[in-house]
């Protein structure tokens, strides 16, 4: 346990934002971070296993490694390096911390403090109308959590919530259970950040992951990184960029904030981003206001199809479009008639010549990809959005071709793997009927719930009972006091976590705190050592072996967990060999392939030196839509804008950060430093509110419906954000997130278009 106090917001500190991202700083951060949490020779054999081919995946980002003869030594970033440090933290929560702190004071303290007390060791039960939790052996808390399961009235009322930390295995072992159960309420972090991604994808090109890897980025003529930071959520995309600038390809970068990374990179691994200047890596910068992003790509297909008209069948790829896809003529009458200039400027903050300049870039370009991020999923139009990023690769036939192609950049490592696991509410009927025909039984066919809509059924009472995967439920959703109210109406939560975070101290009547080994871990069953799976942001599947001991001998492994679990719920029904899965691995991996595309031989493909790669139809040009063609889409023009008085505020993690973990109170590149309750205001937005920098306010956010809701005590600070618009770091402002405000299709939370109002916290005090 570590005993420190928690961190004092008026010490805040602000100074220019930088112009450049990593160096030798990243390296002494990193190094410093991990020697806080552990002895030198355990960051060691840390940092010299992650990422390597016989080592453990970084349970950050998904950002893939580059193939085992061409990976560094060193193959992590700042933030990684940090991230496995926190895993492998020496720190312990005990029995004895949760004597001390009642889980009133535990729901007191920040998301800082939490998790910096360390890691896990024992399971742990708060007993119905206790203050404290409990110690509770394994056995008991697993027959607690079964009774409690057979005891619903119907297995809807269970909700099985997942991370992306998940690895291949028990992902499916999860599924599995929950759909022998009875129920398909898988919801997943994916709801929340990339499922208008696979809405968009899913839709147009047959299906909903990314189409690139690693070579087609580095032999790209242009790439497109738009409504993302890579320098803090996924840094080592900036060494693959650099790659991109010294072939002679060229990027765009696309978002509201000047992001430092997409400046100017310096390679802390090579001499010239040590001592030299690095790597200039946007060639052109557009500070977009927020939601602009759909007018920009209208506006880019507008000229494509101009220049065509001047130049026919010099600038559109006509055999592709023709071949391959569908609803052309529809598309391109509706963008004709109804794109307005004056609208796509105002909508985009942009200027003609801007975008013009981009459009010259594309007409040079053979190869163009378009990555991706929340800045995109996370709106209202985040589904049309993607559509037209999709329309605008079609036009020139940059999909299914070398160097060319869609990107969604997820940011949390094995989120793509656990939805090719089948951890999605809705997966389709072939996947179904293969996991029933495996298995001898019959899958639910009715959806579940997502991650919006279980909070909506724990509020009303549907759904009575919430089992947590990893991932810190209560502080990575939206609109919290409304999550926490939906929580704490539940009869029982329970969370399979490796460290102690807010959704511990939210708590049903009966709560179970469910350790388990980390990333970083060795697995050790009956059979000897383990190993595990998982699949990054560009369809590569690898093994991951933790290479540390564990942090407690009390920890199991998720699979024991889900396993245990399972026996004690389901019993011998249906003939599923949950014993062998536990001591096995392999056995999970066999019947992976017999129900999962693309895992023939699994096992001995997975033991290759740096795994293999998922097929993708779309690299085939074949498109699973009803069609099978790729299909064209209209999509009507939206423009965000704040009523008079208020702001478009865009949610956003700092740099010292890791989801909803902060590891320090700084931002170094933002030029923050001693606080997180900041809020970034362009300062003529301030001038014209009457606002000082400096000066205290609440955020207030309004709806629809005429509710508001608050975050207090945020200190202003003037920044180049566009006019007209605000940014803040989650989780602190996810409470401004109405629940009901959510993306059109994919239900995704609007959480980079909440309109705010700025309220003097003396105002407050004083009404």
């Amino acid at each position: 346990m570590r005993d420190f106090d928690e961190p004092d917001e008026g010490e805040l500190s602000v100074s220019a934002p930088k112009t450049w991202a990593t160096g030798a700083p990243a390296v002494v951060h990193a190094l410093k971070y991990a020697l806080g949490q552990t002895s030198p020779k355990r960051t060691a054999l840390t940092l010299l296993n992650i990422n390597q081919a016989k080592g453990f995946d970084c349970p950050g980002c998904a950002w893939p490694e580059p193939a085992p003869g061409q990976r560094h030594r060193n193959e992590y970033c700042e933030n990684g390096a940090k991230h496995i440090s926190d895993e492998a933290t020496s720190h312990r929560v005990t029995a004895e911390f949760f004597r001390q702190h009642s889980v009133d004071e535990l729901s007191r303290r920040s998301d800082y403090w939490l998790n910096q007390q360390g890691r896990l060791t024992e399971p742990m039960v708060l007993r119905e109308g206790a203050t404290h939790y409990e110690p509770i052996g394994w056995d008991e808390a697993l027959d607690l959590l079964a009774g409690e399961l057979r005891a619903l009235d119907h297995p809807d009322e269970a909700l099985f919530y997942t991370s992306g930390r998940l690895a291949n295995e028990p992902a499916f072992l999860l599924q599995l259970f929950a759909r022998a159960f009875g129920t398909n309420n898988l919801p997943d972090c994916s709801n929340m950040c990339h499922e208008s991604s696979g809405s968009a994808l899913g839709e147009t090109l047959g299906i909903g992951k990314g189409s690139v890897s690693l070579d087609d980025l580095y032999d790209s003529d242009l790439v497109f990184v738009v409504g993302q930071n890579p320098g803090t959520n996924h840094p080592r995309m900036l060494s693959a960029l650099e790659e991109t600038k010294r072939r002679g390809g060229q990027v765009v970068a696309v978002n509201p904030l000047p992001e430092a990374g997409l400046l100017r990179f310096k390679h802390p691994q090579k001499a010239r981003g040590v001592i030299g200047r690095g790597t200039d890596i946007a060639d052109q910068f557009l500070q977009i206001r927020p939601g602009g992003d759909l007018a920009l790509f209208q506006a880019l297909n507008l000229l494509l199809l101009e220049a065509e008209d001047k130049e026919p069948g010099t600038v559109l790829d006509r055999e592709f479009i023709e071949a391959h896809t569908t609803g052309y003529d529809a598309f391109a009458e509706q963008l004709r008639a109804t794109t307005s200039w004056d609208a796509v400027l105002q909508a985009t903050g942009l200027s003609r010549d801007e975008i013009e300049q981009v459009h010259e870039r594309v007409l040079n370009s053979r190869s163009v990809i378009v990555c991706w991020a929340m800045g995109l999923t996370q709106h209202k139009h985040g589904v049309p959005t993607i559509r037209e990023v999709v329309n605008f690769l079609l036009l020139r036939g940059n999909i299914g071709r070398p160097g060319a192609g869609v990107c969604p950049v997820r940011g949390h490592s094995n989120v793509q793997g656990d939805r090719t696991m089948g951890i999605w509410e809705r997966m389709p009927q072939a996947f179904m009927d293969r996991l029933g025909k495996e298995f001898r039984f019959t899958a639910p066919t009715k959806h579940g719930l997502d991650s919006v809509d279980s909070i909506r059924a724990m509020r009303d009472g549907r759904a009575k009972l919430f089992v947590g995967v990893a991932g810190n439920f209560v502080r990575a959703t939206p609109d919290s006091d409304a999550t926490e109210r939906a929580l704490r109406n539940c009869r029982l939560t329970a969370h399979i976590s490796t460290k102690l975070n807010r959704s511990h101290a939210v708590c049903g009547r009966t709560a179970l705190i469910l350790p388990t080994l980390g990333r970083s871990d060795r697995d050790v069953q009956a059979g000897g050592e383990r190993f595990m799976t998982v699949e990054d942001s560009m369809s590569e599947v690898h093994a991951t072996r933790g290479r540390l001991a564990p942090a407690s001998e009390h920890l199991l492994s998720e699979v024991s967990i889900i396993t245990r679990l399972a026996r004690r719920v389901l019993g011998s029904r249906p003939g599923i060999p949950w014993a062998d899965f536990e001591a096995d691995y392999d056995l999970i991996r066999d019947r992976i392939a017999q129900v999962v595309e693309g895992f023939a031989d699994f096992n001995e493909r997975v033991r290759q030196p740096g795994g293999f790669r998922l097929p993708n139809p779309v690299n085939e040009r074949v498109f699973r839509t009803p069609s099978g063609k790729a299909v064209f889409t209209v999509n009507d023009f939206t423009m965000l804008e704040a009523p008079e008085g208020h702001l478009v505020l865009q949610t956003l993690r700092s740099h010292d950060q890791w989801n909803t973990v902060p590891y320090a109170m700084d931002d170094r590149y933002r030029g923050i430093k001693g606080g997180r309750r900041v809020v970034l205001v362009n300062p003529a937005d301030l001038a014209d509110l009457g606002l000082t920098e400096g000066g205290l306010v609440d955020l207030v956010s309004i709806w629809s419906d005429g509710s508001e809701r608050r975050a207090e005590s945020f200190r202003l600070v003037g920044y180049p954000t566009p006019p007209g618009s605000a940014a803040a770091y989650y989780p602190e402002t996810n409470v401004l997130v109405p629940l009901d405000s959510v993306a059109d299709i994919s239900n995704t939370p609007t959480s980079k278009a909440v309109i705010v109002r700025l309220e003097r916290a003396q105002e407050r005090a004083t009404a």
